[in-house]
C-alpha cells in the first residue's frame, strides 16, 4: 500500500509539473519546463521540438545538439522524438542545496542554422531526505538549583529538502521535568528549547533520558532523533555570555591563508572551572570547517585554505561558549567574501568552419562561441573585441553568444587564410583578458584571367631558321589557384599569304613557347602577326588575348645577281665599244647588279678583278661604272676583257662575277677591218664555216649601208616635219622598251647613228644633236644601285653613249661570231645579233624592284628614293641629259 501511494504521489507530481511548464510557457514567452528530482534516466521533460515549432526531423537534419560548456550534463535530446528527456538521476539537494527555487539552464543548438535556444528546466523538491541530527547523542548539564522556566537549547535538526518537504516540527519524549518549546527565527528556521517545568533534585534522579524527535511534512513523514541525557550538577549560577551576538565582517577572496579574520569574545563572571571557557562551531558544514579554524581558548578565527568568491560568497557560522560546567551561550558569525577580479573570462567556441568561399556575402557566419567570466559585478562583465584591419566583424547573438561573420567582400589573391584573435577583457581593475585564434581558409573562386607581363611583343626570329625552333616563351599569370590558376594557351587562327597561320607557328599549349613549323625568309615576308589566348580551366573559364608580332631578320643568304651586263642566251658575246680617242674618265659601260637582302647586306661594291690591260681601266666602288683610266695607246689590244667581282656587306660576304669585253676603235670600218685582221690571224677551222663567215660579214656590211641610207632619209624627212615629229617624239616616251625588237629595233636605233656613220672619225668631237631616245631605257630608268647616286666617281651616264652601245654592240657580236666560228649571223634575220641581248626580256617589266633593299653608302635614302627623285627630274626636264652627255662627250 505504501509503494502504490509513493507512486500515485509521483504520478500527481508529474503531472503538476507540466502543467506548472505549460504555465510557465504560456505566461513568459520563454520555453520552461519542471521535472521532479531522481528521476530515472530517460525521463521525459518536454515535447522540445513542439514547443519551439519544429518538426522531429529538423532537430536530426539541422545536427541539433546541447551545448555542455565543459559541465555535466543532466538532460539529453532525443532527436528521433523530437524530446528532452533526463540523462541522469538528478539530486536537487546536491545541485542546488537549501535554495528555494532550483532551475537548471540549457542552451540548444541548431548546427545548419546557427541558432540557440535556450530552455529552463525547474528541478521541483522530493521527500527524499529526513531530518537529522548532527549526533546521535547529546548532554545537557543542569543545576539543580536552577528555577523552573529556564531553558536550555536543543541540538538542532537539518532536513535537506525545501519547502513541505523540510523539517515542520519537533517533538520531546513524555517525562515530568521538561517540556519542549520551539522557537521560530528570522530565516524561518525553527530552535528547540528544554523548558524547565519542575525543579530538579540530584540526590532523587541525576539523569534524566528524553529524545528528542524531528519531523518533515512530506507524504509520508520523515522524522529523525537525537537522544538527551540531562546530567543534574551542583549548582554554578554564571553561565557565559558573548560580548555581541552577532559578528559581521567582509573579506576580499584573496585574503592570505593563516590570516585572522577577527575574535570572538565572551564573559563569566564565575570563577574556577566555572569560569573557565570554551568556544566551538556548531551547526557549521565539513566545508566551513575545512575554511575556517576557531581557536577554541582565544575564540579567533583565522583562515585555513583560499578564499573563492565564485564557489561561495557568504559564510553563516554559530559559535557556542561554555564554562566548565557546561553553561553555554550562542552567537552568530557572518562572514561576507568580497569578490576580486582573479579569473579572465572563458571563451568556448560553439560551432566554427575552417574555410570559406571568397565570394561569400558579406555577413556569412564564421564561428559561434560562447563568452562567461566567473567574477561578478564589473569584474564578470565582459567584451569581446577583434583587430580592426579584419574583414570581420563580431556580433551579439543569444544570451552571451557571439557570433564572427564577414564584414565584407573577401579576396583570396590578396589574403589566402586570416588568423583571426578574439580578445575577451572583463571590467576589472586591472582588466584580465583572453585570447582564441580562429583559423580560417579563403577558397579559390575564379575571379582573375590569366594576365600577361605586356600589352603587346615583338619578337625578332633570323631567317632561314631550324624548323621546329623554339622562337619565345609567353607567360600569363593568373593569381587564381589550382584549375582557376592553370593557364593554357593557343594561337588566334588566322591566314598568312593564303596559308593558316598555324602552318607558320604553333605555341605549346602548357608552357606558351612558341615554335616555328617552316623556316622563314626574308625576301618571302618582313614579319607575321598573330594572337595569342591565354585561358585558364576555371568554371566558367577566364581568358585574355595579346598580340604579338614576329620580326624576320635579314640573313646575308642572297649574293649579288648582275642584271647588267647580260649576254644572249644563244651563246653570242656580249660586246662593249671605246673610241681610241677616248679620254681618261671616259665611261665605258656600267655594271649594274642588286642584292634580294636588305641593309648593310645589301650594299655592294665594285671591284676590278682581272684585265688585259691592267691600269687602263678603273671601276667605280659604289656605282659600277667602268671608265677609262688612261688614254689608249696603239700598242692597246683591240679587245679587252674584264671580270668584274660585284660583293655585298654581308657576313660572311657574298659576291658574283662576270665578265665584260670592251673593243676599242675610233670607226665602223676600223672595226670591221680590225676585226677582219682578228678573224684571219686566227687559224680556220672549217674551210666551209669561213666561206659562211666571209658570206655573212658581207652581207652585215650591205645591209648596213642600205639602213644608212634609209635612215638618212628619213632624217631629213623628220627635218622637215618636225611638228609632226615632235608629237610622235611624245607618243614615243611612253612606249615601253619592250615593244622595240627585231628590225623594228634596229631601224629606230640606227636613226639616231645616220648622221654620225657619215662623218670623220674627228667629227665625234663637234657639238650635234642629241638622238632620240623613246625607244630606250631612260636615265632614271637604267637599273643598277648606282643610278641614283653619284658615287665616288660622279657624273651621270651620257646620253649619246648608250646609243653607242648599240651599234657597237651590233657589229662586234657580229664580227666576234665570225670569228670565233660559234654562230651564224646573229640571233634572228635582220636584227643582226640584237633580239637575243636588248630583246624584251631585258626591259623594266622584267626587271625585279630591288631599290628598296639596297642603301646609298653614306646617306639616309634609299635607292628607291633616289630614283623617284632622278625619274622626277627627267619628266620635268626633258632630254637635260643628253645635251650634258653631248657635252661630257665633246670634252
Amino acid at each position: 500500500m505504501a509503494a502504490r501511494r509513493i507512486h500515485q504521489n509521483c504520478s500527481g507530481r508529474v503531472l503538476f509539473c507540466f502543467l506548472l511548464g505549460t504555465l510557465w510557457n504560456a505566461g513568459f514567452g520563454q520555453i520552461r519546463y519542471s521535472v521532479p528530482e531522481e528521476m530515472e534516466k530517460g525521463f521525459l521533460v518536454g515535447e522540445i521540438a513542439k514547443d519551439l515549432g519544429l518538426e522531429p526531423r529538423a532537430l536530426s537534419e539541422g545536427g541539433a545538439r546541447i551545448v555542455s560548456r565543459g559541465k555535466t550534463q543532466h538532460f539529453a535530446l532525443n532527436v528521433r522524438t523530437g524530446s528532452l528527456v533526463t540523462a541522469n538521476k538528478i539530486d536537487r539537494e546536491e545541485l542546488c542545496g537549501r535554495a528555494s527555487v532550483c532551475t537548471i539552464n540549457i542552451e540548444i543548438l541548431l548546427e545548419d542554422k546557427v541558432k540557440i535556444y535556450g530552455v529552463e528546466v525547474e528541478i521541483t523538491d522530493v521527500n527524499d531526505n529526513s531530518p537529522r541530527f548532527e549526533t546521535k547523542e547529546t548532554e545537557i548539564k543542569i543545576i539543580e538549583k536552577e528555577v523552573s522556566g529556564t531553558r536550555f537549547l536543543l541540538p538542532e535538526a537539518f532536513d535537506l529538502d525545501v519547502g513541505i518537504n523540510s523539517l515542520q516540527s519537533y517533538q520531546l519524549s513524555p517525562n515530568h521535568h521538561f517540556s519542549l518549546h520551539v522557537q521560530t527565527g528570522t530565516d524561518e528556521a525553527k530552535y528547540p528549547e528544554l523548558v524547565l517545568e519542575r525543579a530538579l533534585d540530584r540526590e532523587e534522579e541525576p539523569v534524566h533520558h528524553l529524545t528528542l524527535t524531528a519531523s518533515d511534512g512530506g507524504d509520508p513523514v520523515r522524522s529523525g532523533t537525537v537522544h538527551i541525557r540531562v546530567i543534574v550538577l551542583d549548582a554554578n549560577d554564571n553561565a557565559p555570555v558573548f560580548t555581541q551576538s552577532l559578528y559581521t565582517m567582509s573579506v576580499p577572496e584573496n585574503v592570505p591563508v593563516g590570516t585572522l579574520l577577527l575574535t570572538v569574545n565572551a564573559t563569566d563572571p564565575d570563577e574556577g572551572i566555572n569560569g573557565k571557557m570554551t568556544y566551538f562551531f556548531r551547526k557549521i558544514t565539513q566545508k566551513t570547517s575545512q575554511v575556517f579554524r576557531l581557536n577554541s581558548l582565544t575564540g579567533d578565527i583565522t583562515v585555513l585554505e583560499n578564499l573563492d568568491y565564485e564557489e561561495s560568497s557568504f559564510y553563516d557560522i554559530d559559535i557556542e561558549v561554555r564554562d566548565g560546567p557546561g553553561l553555554l551561550d550562542r552567537a552568530k558569525v557572518l562572514i561576507k567574501v568580497l569578490d576580486v577580479n582573479d579569473n579572465a573570462p572563458d571563451i568556448i567556441i560553439t560551432s566554427v568552419t575552417n574555410s570559406i568561399s571568397e565570394n561569400s556575402s558579406a555577413g556569412s557566419v564564421v564561428a559561434l562561441f560562447n563568452v562567461q567570466d566567473r567574477d561578478s559585478g564589473v569584474n564578470g562583465q565582459v567584451t569581446c573585441s577583434i583587430p580592426e584591419h579584419l574583414p570581420f566583424k563580431l556580433e551579439k547573438s543569444y544570451g552571451n553568444y557571439y557570433s564572427l561573420v564577414t564584414d565584407r567582400a573577401l579576396d583570396r589573391e590578396k589574403v589566402s587564410m586570416y588568423n583571426v584573435t578574439v580578445t575577451a577583457t572583463d571590467g576589472g581593475n586591472p582588466p584580465l583578458s583572453t585570447f582564441i585564434h580562429i583559423s580560417l581558409h579563403i577558397e579559390d573562386t575564379n575571379d582573375n584571367p590569366p594576365v600577361f607581363v605586356q600589352t603587346s611583343y615583338s619578337v625578332y626570329v633570323m631567317e632561314n631558321n631550324p624548323r621546329g625552333t623554339s622562337i619565345y616563351s609567353l607567360t600569363a599569370r593568373d593569381p587564381d589557384r589550382e584549375e582557376n590558376g592553370h593557364v593554357t594557351y593557343s594561337i588566334t587562327d588566322d591566314s598568312v599569304h593564303g596559308a593558316p597561320l598555324s602552318s607558320y607557328v604553333s605555341i605549346n599549349s602548357e608552357t606558351g613557347i612558341l615554335y616555328a613549323l617552316r623556316s622563314f625568309d626574308y625576301e618571302q615576308f618582313r614579319e607575321l602577326k598573330l594572337g595569342v589566348t591565354a585561358k585558364d580551366s576555371g568554371d566558367p573559364p577566364l581568358s585574355t588575348n595579346v598580340s604579338l608580332t614576329l620580326f624576320i631578320l635579314d640573313q646575308n643568304d642572297n649574293a649579288p645577281e648582275i642584271l647588267y651586263p647580260t649576254f644572249p642566251m644563244d651563246g653570242s658575246t656580249g660586246v662593249e665599244l671605246a673610241p681610241r680617242s677616248a679620254e681618261p674618265g671616259y665611261l665605258v659601260t656600267k655594271v649594274v647588279a642588286v642584292d634580294g637582302d636588305s641593309g648593310q647586306n645589301a650594299w655592294l661594291s665594285y671591284h676590278l678583278l682581272k684585265a688585259t690591260e691592267p691600269g687602263l681601266f678603273s671601276m667605280g666602288l659604289h656605282s659600277g661604272e667602268i671608265r677609262t683610266a688612261r688614254a689608249f695607246v696603239d700598242k692597246d689590244a683591240l679587245k679587252q676583257n674584264l671580270v668584274v667581282t660585284v660583293t655585298d656587306n654581308g657576313e660572311p660576304p657574298l659576291s658574283a662575277t662576270v665578265s665584260v669585253t670592251v673593243a676599242v676603235a675610233n670607226t665602223i670600218p676600223e672595226i670591221l677591218s680590225d676585226l677582219s685582221s682578228l678573224a684571219s690571224s686566227e687559224p680556220p677551222k672549217d674551210s666551209d664555216l669561213t666561206l659562211y663567215l666571209v658570206i655573212a660579214v658581207a652581207s652585215v656590211s650591205c645591209l648596213f649601208f642600205f639602213f644608212i641610207i634609209i635612215l638618212l632619209a628619213q632624217r631629213i624627212y623628220q627635218w622637215q616635219t618636225s611638228k609632226i615629229l615632235e608629237s610622235t617624239s611624245e607618243h614615243f616616251q611612253n612606249i615601253p622598251t619592250s615593244e622595240f625588237v627585231g628590225i623594228d629595233g634596229v631601224r629606230a636605233f640606227l636613226q639616231s647613228y645616220s648622221h654620225e656613220v657619215s662623218l670623220t672619225e674627228d667629227s665625234r668631237k663637234s657639238q650635234q644633236a642629241p638622238p632620240n631616245t623613246d625607244w630606250r631605257f631612260s636615265q632614271a630608268q637604267r637599273p643598277g644601285t648606282s643610278g641614283s647616286q653619284n658615287g665616288d666617281e660622279g657624273g651621270t651616264w651620257p646620253n649619246n653613249q648608250f646609243d653607242t652601245e648599240m651599234l657597237q654592240a651590233m657589229i662586234l657580236a657580229s664580227a666576234n661570231e665570225a670569228a670565233d666560228g660559234s654562230s651564224t649571223l646573229g640571233g634572228g634575220a635582220g636584227t643582226m645579233g640584237l633580239s637575243a641581248r636588248y630583246g624584251p626580256q631585258f626591259t623594266l617589266q622584267h626587271v625585279p624592284d630591288y631599290r628598296q633593299n639596297v642603301y646609298i653608302p653614306g646617306s639616309t635614302a634609299t635607292l628607291a628614293n633616289a630614283a623617284g627623285k632622278r625619274d622626277g627630274k627627267a619628266a620635268a626636264g626633258g632630254n637635260g641629259n643628253k645635251k650634258k652627255s653631248g657635252k661630257k662627250e665633246k670634252k
